[in-house]
């Protein structure tokens, strides 16, 4: 497996290339199959006759899916769901911690104080905006989420 960004070789489990970074799967300088350069607009390597993808819409392994996430914070975000499914665990038990305070406080008010509830659902919104505007575009691991 070659890098089509720079042509080095990487090994086939890697989600970027180490030479120069890139993530796998994406580049259109070199053939991704056999790692020889190609032509500019180049749909098949003349070199081993593999399909280029042009697109760069290739998925990588494991890749979490970016709509899921956003799915997740708008539906389920104030519980934090989001962060788990990415990954960014303190990020998520921070989240549901301040959502299990919020409705203790709300309880122990006999609903009194149940506007604190709210603050978990606004920082849910403003994960799921980050989201679907590509601020978060990345898991825990550093792996691009995939559209």
């Amino acid at each position: 497996m070659y890098c089509k960004n720079c042509g080095s070789a990487i090994d086939q489990n890697a989600a970027v290339c180490t030479h120069c970074g890139v993530p796998v799967g994406q580049g259109t300088n070199y053939c991704g199959n056999c790692g020889t350069e190609l032509q500019p607009g180049a749909a098949v390597c003349m070199s081993c006759g593999f399909s280029v993808n042009t697109s760069n819409t290739s998925s990588i392994p494991g890749a979490k899916s970016k709509i899921a996430a956003a799915l997740l914070a708008f539906f389920l975000g104030g519980l934090g769901i989001h962060n788990f499914y990415l990954g960014y665990n303190g990020k998520a038990i921070a989240q549901l911690s301040v959502f299990l305070v919020c409705v203790l406080i709300s309880v122990l008010s006999c609903g009194f104080l149940a506007i604190v509830c709210f603050i978990p659902s606004i920082w849910a919104l403003i994960d799921f905006i980050l989201i679907l505007c590509g601020s978060i575009n990345t898991d825990a691991n550093g792996v691009p989420l995939d559209n």
